[in-house]
């Protein structure tokens, strides 16, 4: 949650809200709802460390309100953090462990584990249509999330059904 406050400060000065509402709105809802609170906890975090700095702006009929906006160690580390390549390939997977792990234990059955976790990817498969043919057609960055969730899950299914060729084949 950092980085991408950070990456919305950079447009400008804002409040706590104002930054989950410009998440939310980017983003759609095919992500998460952020919740407010950790986002000023993420905020007091940022001050801390001199990437944001905070000005108390007063207010007549309701309480002062924190605006914060991003100084230049801010700003490097967030030019910093463009420069960066996402994570590495996931090879720490838990479903993987868990059907390496299946038949040392001997508490659960490899091809029951592919099938339960097939449904599950089937279910949320299912799940992001439905919200891609709700969500408005105009947030192409919601659109674009929503597709890279499914490929990403039609890939695992299509791993999930490679592992079941494998283990089926040693039987």
């Amino acid at each position: 949650m950092r980085l991408p406050l950070l990456a919305l400060l950079a447009k400008g000065p804002a409040h706590g809200y104002e930054l989950k509402q410009d998440l939310e709105q980017l983003l759609g809802a095919a992500y998460p709802p952020t919740n407010v609170g950790q986002i000023y906890v993420t905020l007091g975090r940022l001050e801390k460390s001199g990437l944001i700095e905070g000005e108390e702006i007063a207010q007549e009929s309701r309480p002062n309100k924190k605006i914060y906006r991003l100084t230049d160690s801010g700003q490097e580390a967030l030019r910093a953090w463009f420069e960066e390549t996402a994570d590495e390939p996931r090879v720490r997977d838990e479903f993987f462990m868990k059907l390496a792990l299946a038949p040392r234990t001997g508490l659960a059955d490899q091809i029951a584990l592919i099938n339960k976790q097939r449904r599950e990817y089937l279910i949320t498969m299912r799940n992001l249509s439905k919200l891609a043919a709700a969500e408005d057609r105009d947030n192409r960055i919601s659109q674009l999330l929503i597709e890279g969730a499914m490929l990403h899950l039609q890939a695992d299914l299509d791993w999930l059904e490679r592992c079941q060729e494998e283990l089926e084949e040693l039987e």
